[in-house]
């Protein structure tokens, strides 16, 4: 056992003094703070912004002012810009006004406090827009998901019951050429006019009803597509690619083909390109063909399975993109500083556009008595393709233009 021994106390090591360091206050101002002066109970909510309703909206929170405005917030002016100049989310890609777009941008610079008195939100009336179907990322793939799940389902259900066998020969001509066809139309529409302007809004709320206005007509288009694929498979001298052969040469679809590239030829207006597609074009061409023919003569051709396919793109006009446009324009029509303009701007439109689509519509006339069974007569749909667009535009506050009658 060895003996420990203590080192002497002059050869111990001097203990340090205890040191003074100053200790962080945490004020709930610093980047990182674990609380903050909203959080409260743990709900996070946004007050930079006045809610459409009592109380805020996940749409709300994820959508309004999501892009910066220097009217509101950038005191050093746009961050970003385009090559010509134009900086951010330019005000003047329409026409169309909303309250305050006049009033010049407040004057920054050193000093100026971020030219924050006098500012107030909204910077102006653009920003008032909300969109009723509240949709932003998440809603988008859901409601695509389940339309695609369904149609899937309805499909294959239909091929193992073969019901595809209770086809008209003539229907199944029809199917095959003018069903085809108006694959075109929402390929052309979903691309060319409503993605192709899905940044040219005023703010993000506008640009994101345009792209999810976009991904319903690309996914009606390719569900035509993938259901023109399955009849190829199914039906014994289904012809996939007759579809082609009517859009570019069949008389009945030229009318529809010429507006539908019209549309798409718009320029530097991506408000007459919405207005004109889902206020004028689509309840006198797209309800009529849809509603007014295919799915009337489908049943009485032995054919359940169309109208479903179809009836998913119906209802996204319908019951969707339809909601977001009234809720665009109407406040428009009774802007409290630019009604006036708005008004005569969109009654111009609608005597540009109201007669190409009557055209149209009058040019798809012989399809309705191609099928073996035949549907409503088709003056009796289109006497209600009119008056459902009158309809709509009654709800805008605009009036029934005479070129209605033709």
């Amino acid at each position: 056992m060895t003996a420990t021994t203590e080192r002497p106390a002059e050869q111990r090591p001097a203990e340090r003094p205890a040191r003074s360091v100053p200790r962080p206050a945490f004020t709930d101002a610093e980047a990182g703070a674990r609380e903050f002066p909203d959080s409260g109970t743990g709900a996070r909510r946004y007050n930079y912004y006045v809610p459409a309703k009592r109380k805020q909206s996940h749409y709300e929170d994820v959508t309004v002012e999501v892009q910066p405005d220097p009217r509101h917030y950038l005191s050093q002016g746009w961050i970003y810009g385009f090559a010509d100049g134009v900086g951010g989310y330019p005000l003047g890609w329409t026409k169309l006004k909303a309250w305050g777009v006049d009033d010049p941008p407040p004057v920054r610079g050193v000093g100026t406090g971020g030219g924050g008195k006098g500012l107030s939100w909204p910077a102006h009336g653009w920003h008032e827009f909300r969109d009723p179907n509240e949709e932003w990322e998440q809603t988008i793939y859901r409601y695509n998901a389940n339309v695609v799940r369904q149609v899937n389902q309805n499909v294959e259900n239909a091929r193992n019951a073969k019901a595809f066998d209770q086809w008209t020969r003539n229907w199944v001509t029809f199917v095959e050429r003018s069903v085809g066809a108006w694959m075109h139309v929402e390929h052309i529409l979903g691309l060319y006019v409503f993605a192709a302007n899905e940044r040219s809004g005023p703010t993000n709320m506008h640009n994101t009803v345009m792209a999810v206005n976009s991904a319903h007509k690309i996914r009606f288009a390719q569900d035509l597509a993938l259901y023109n694929l399955t009849l190829t498979e199914e039906i014994e001298g289904f012809d996939g690619t007759a579809h082609l052969e009517a859009w570019n040469s069949d008389t009945e679809w030229q009318g529809v083909h010429e507006v539908t590239e019209a549309l798409a030829a718009v320029q530097d207006d991506w408000g007459e390109a919405m207005f004109a597609a889902n206020i004028v074009f689509e309840p006198l061409v797209g309800e009529l063909f849809r509603s007014g023919l295919v799915m009337h003569a489908a049943p009485r051709n032995g054919d359940f399975v169309t109208p479903t396919v179809v009836g998913a793109g119906e209802y996204d006009y319908a019951q969707r993109d339809l909601r977001w446009s009234l809720a665009c324009f109407g406040p428009l029509v009774h802007d409290r500083e630019f009604a006036d303009h708005n008004r005569q701007l969109m009654e111009g439109w609608l005597a540009h556009w109201v007669p190409r689509c009557l055209g149209a519509a009058r040019t798809l006339q012989p399809l309705w008595s191609q099928p073996d069974g035949l549907p409503p007569r088709f003056e009796d749909a289109l006497d209600r393709a009119k008056n459902r667009f009158a309809g709509i535009l009654s709800d805008l506050g605009l009036p029934t233009p005479k070129e209605l009658a033709q």
